[in-house]
């Protein structure tokens, strides 16, 4: 059994985690096969053999494109923790007397110019839990950047910069690239200036369970990589993967590697999920993503034998989640998914990425080879993970949302649980003030300010609206109650 580590290029923490080349066959994030981990000669050799026909001019054109597009981003990172004072609390109330401590940080990677007038496109891990972050370009000049919205389940996020006339990069179309094709890294490794790499696409639609390992239980992880053996470093994170043409075809996300620096494999999110992204987050701060409504799994040689099936084709259904999209079209435990559209999909990787592109509500045309053998095309309509097919505003983002985290109402059974009569519950958390402070998903917010928190709305008000110090009173999962100081 080989082991390799799985590392994020850059950012807050780098990652190294280690995996293992052999997964379970019924896990809905089984394609983990990998090929040795030892082949830095298979790289040199790869160069070295195209002695004869490099296609020099293609490389020198591509570089110049992209060059001026890719950007060094550095974060600064901010921990607070709270101490309570318990004498003063007694004679004064909640949070007096209480002292912040600061813990500080920095990370850096890379990110991609996507518009003139300052939209950056990098990876969620670059830039999580930044306070502030930084952007340089080429030309050395810099910018304060904000966060326009983030994706955990891709690893993306967007920036924007105060900058109009800036070279944005040519998008391309990962769809059309082929293995055996050669592509060039660009981005900004060990902290240097932006360098070139090139490599060839080793694979495409790899699921390394990268995402999985990392995400919390809100986060659904869509991994799709495209495979590429052109060398990738820390600091590479977030920087552009190029065609010959100087098209982005995909964002550099991770390496496997057993020291945390590139030693043959890289990986990078293919540009078509790139830009339903990209464009989710800025024109709604949120991706709007849609769901199948079902569970899948890869097949394997045990699962064709065990479920009776005629070859490995398609992705197997192993479960229809109730009133979902699938459910509503027809569809049943035990079919296999061959096409979404007149794409071939032959693995949960593939499935997902199609699926990925697109938004609750649209209609997607899926070929399905059912329990008797014959196959089918089914109209499946995507819904939300609320069952819904609306599309969310920004307007309702903004209501639920504050400080990187999103929050719902508690139901009256939660509240007789916990024996309150007030507060909201943190659903989810992203980048941001809430989650730097150490609040994790799924505690209540009582109060803030010593005032009954009555609904979200109230809560993302008051947080979103202030410019001076905030104490919240929490409650943890287990019912323990306690108290956050921060300022804004």
């Amino acid at each position: 059994m080989k082991i390799f580590g799985i590392g994020l290029l850059g950012g807050i923490l780098p990652l190294a985690i280690f995996m293992m080349s052999s997964s379970n066959p019924t896990s809905p994030q089984s394609d983990t096969v990998f090929g040795e981990s030892g082949n830095g000669y298979a790289h040199n050799a790869s160069f070295n053999g195209l002695a004869e026909g490099l296609p020099v001019d293609n490389f020198v054109a591509a570089s110049e494109n992209s060059l001026n597009s890719v950007v060094h981003v550095t974060t600064k990172v901010v921990t607070t923790s709270f101490e309570r004072d318990i004498f003063s609390e007694f004679f004064y109330g909640p949070g007096a007397g209480g002292r912040e401590f600061k813990q500080y940080g920095a990370g850096s990677g890379s990110g991609v110019i996507i518009s003139a007038d300052g939209y950056i496109v990098t990876n969620n891990h670059v830039i999580e839990d930044a306070n502030e972050i930084e952007v340089i370009l080429n030309d050395n000049r810099k910018y304060t950047a904000e966060i326009v919205g983030t994706d955990p389940s891709t690893d993306l996020a967007v920036l924007k910069i105060k900058e109009k006339n800036l070279q944005a990069i040519p998008i391309g179309n990962s769809d059309n690239i082929l293995v055996g094709e050669w592509v060039l890294a660009v981005g900004n490794p060990f902290n240097l200036t932006s360098t070139v790499t090139a490599g060839i696409v080793s694979a495409k639609a790899r699921n390394i369970n990268l995402l999985s390992d990392r995400s919390s239980a809100n986060v659904v992880p869509i991994e799709s990589f495209i495979q590429t053996d052109a060398a990738v470093n820390p600091g590479n994170s977030g920087g552009a993967l190029v065609n010959t043409k100087g098209e982005l075809v995909g964002i550099n996300t991770a390496i496997a590697s057993q020291t945390g620096s590139y030693s043959g494999y890289s990986f990078a999110i293919p540009v078509n999920l790139v830009k339903k992204v990209m464009n989710d987050l800025m024109d709604y701060g949120v991706v709007q993503r849609g769901f199948l409504g079902v569970q899948i799994a890869d097949i394997t040689q045990e699962i064709k034998e065990e479920k009776n099936l005629p070859d490995t084709k398609g992705v197997y259904i192993a479960k229809i989640t109730e009133n979902g999209g699938a459910d509503k079209a027809g569809v049943k435990s035990g079919d296999v998914v061959l096409k979404v559209g007149n794409k071939e999909v032959n693995s949960v990787a593939a499935l997902q990425e199609e699926v990925g592109k697109r938004r609750p509500g649209d209609k997607v045309s899926v070929t399905i080879r059912n329990s008797k053998g014959y196959e089918v095309v089914k109209e499946i309509v995507l819904r939300n993970r609320d069952g819904e097919t609306k599309l969310v505003t920004k307007e309702e983002v903004e209501k639920n949302a504050s400080l990187g985290a999103t929050f719902r109402e508690l139901t009256s059974k939660e509240k007789e649980e916990l024996n309150i009569s007030n507060g909201v519950k943190i659903k989810s958390l992203g980048a941001g003030k809430l989650k730097s402070l150490g609040l994790t998903e799924g505690m209540v917010i009582t109060k803030i300010n010593n005032e009954p928190v009555t609904s979200v709305e109230h809560l993302t008000n008051k947080l979103n609206n202030r410019n001076r110090g905030v104490l919240l009173e929490i409650l943890t999962e287990s019912g323990r109650k306690d108290y956050v100081g921060f300022g804004l």
